[in-house]
């Protein structure tokens, strides 16, 4: 049994029901997970070797992030091909970099870079889609990052799987061959988008995550056009056309959900489907604005991406949750919706939940795991500090990030990975 770790001299967010603020505070771990969390007073008595006592200098103790959407590996193409519509970005420009320089080194390459950018500004955890999602795995492991995975699935040839009729039986090898990779690792199944994978396809993975018992992800619903790209959908809107498909339960995952209405919002809300809002993606490629108040007020499950960082350009969830925030406050001509509190629930336990996580990471909880951030608030643009959730949102910067910890190890130091 590894020796026990306390945090302590911090203000403490733990993000749990009501979101209560620890002043003084102080977390005990042992092993992976958290033992206790309170006032300092009460567990700064316990018997810790000194060496493993970690002070916080005051700063902010808090959950990690939780980004609910990336493609790690494509931090290869980070500013390949800006300022371009969705379509062309993608036909013209990303796809066929994919085919010229998507290999399994290049994927192990980039997708530690991620897992690093990742780490530094305060992420633990991360959900995944891409090819060779097996090697990225890999990397992700080899970082220390907690993340869910998922293997890549188009009705096209793709990297590492040049064959499309056999899309369904890589993803479901790549679930056989990583599920006990690591206990910080989750497999999942990544279907593209409706336009790029035909109705056979999307419901053999579903079937195929369901069968596992894991997450499947979808772009759904991101562009304008995207229902004119779509065959089947006989006047119907995506996210009707994939819950006739029977694709909607509690581990669905659609990422973007931008282009939706209030009837589909309703279907989304009844089959307990879940959703990556990715504002900053969706803005760069004019996509549009997702009606994530709506959502909101309709009890959906909402987490926070930044996509990959050829259509953002980074992991920063710092900027994404201040992005959020003040999108839908122009949005919708209300400065008082997506408020700090939202935007923080959103990036850490409401992030978890949407994952299939909530129940072992997203807030400091006793017996979660252990993926704690700290945040330096002795730095000019964080004084004075009136809310700490306001100053996370709206003023913190992602190199604020002191320490993390993921599952009891540490892996950044006063700023630096170790």
């Amino acid at each position: 049994m590894a020796d026990d770790i306390l945090i302590h001299n911090g203000l403490i967010l733990t993000m749990e029901e009501g979101l209560p603020v620890i002043e003084n505070g102080a977390v005990l771990i042992r092993d992976t997970k958290i033992y206790d969390c309170g006032e300092d007073l009460d567990l700064g008595q316990v018997n810790i070797l000194e060496s493993n006592r970690i002070d916080a200098r005051g700063g902010i103790i808090m959950p990690g992030l939780v980004n609910c959407h990336t493609h790690v590996p494509m931090s290869m193409f980070r500013g390949l091909a800006d300022d371009l519509p969705l379509d062309v970005w993608l036909n013209e420009h990303i796809f066929p970099a994919e085919a010229k320089h998507v290999n399994p080194e290049s994927v192990q390459e980039w997708s530690r870079h991620s897992c690093n950018e990742m780490l530094l500004s305060g992420t633990t955890t991360c959900c995944d889609g891409y090819f060779f999602e097996a090697e990225a795995a890999g990397a992700m492991v080899e970082s220390g990052i907690r993340a869910v995975a998922g293997q890549g699935v188009i009705d096209f040839p793709a990297p590492g799987v040049p064959d499309p009729g056999l899309n369904i039986r890589a993803a479901e090898e790549f679930v056989n061959q990583v599920r006990d990779l690591s206990s910080r690792l989750t497999p999942s199944i990544f279907c593209h988008s409706p336009y790029t994978c035909s109705q056979k396809t999307l419901v053999a993975a579903k079937q195929a995550a369901e069968d596992a018992g894991i997450l499947f992800q979808i772009h759904a619903a991101e562009t304008q056009n995207e229902i004119h790209m779509v065959k089947g959908l006989n006047k119907r809107s995506i996210i009707e056309y994939l819950d006739d498909l029977g694709l909607l339960n509690e581990r669905s995952l659609l990422v973007h959900s931008v282009w939706i209405s209030d009837a589909d919002i309703e279907i989304i809300q009844k089959r307990c489907a879940h959703v990556a809002h990715c504002p900053e993606s969706n803005m760069k490629l004019a996509s549009g604005i997702a009606p994530v108040p709506r959502l909101l007020d309709a009890g959906v499950v909402l987490g926070l991406g930044t996509d990959g960082s050829a259509s953002n350009n980074d992991h920063d969830l710092f900027s994404e949750m201040d992005t959020a925030a003040k999108l839908h406050k122009v949005a919708c001509m209300d400065p008082c919706v997506m408020d700090a509190r939202t935007c923080l629930a959103m990036a850490t336990i409401e992030g978890a939940r949407a994952i299939g996580l909530g129940s072992k990471i997203g807030s400091l909880e006793k017996g979660k795991k252990a993926d704690i951030i700290i945040v330096d608030v002795n730095k000019p643009h964080m004084v004075p500090m009136y809310d700490p959730f306001s100053s996370l949102v709206y003023s913190a910067k992602s190199s604020d990030v002191s320490l993390v910890m993921v599952d009891g190890a540490l892996r950044v130091s006063k700023g630096q990975l170790v």
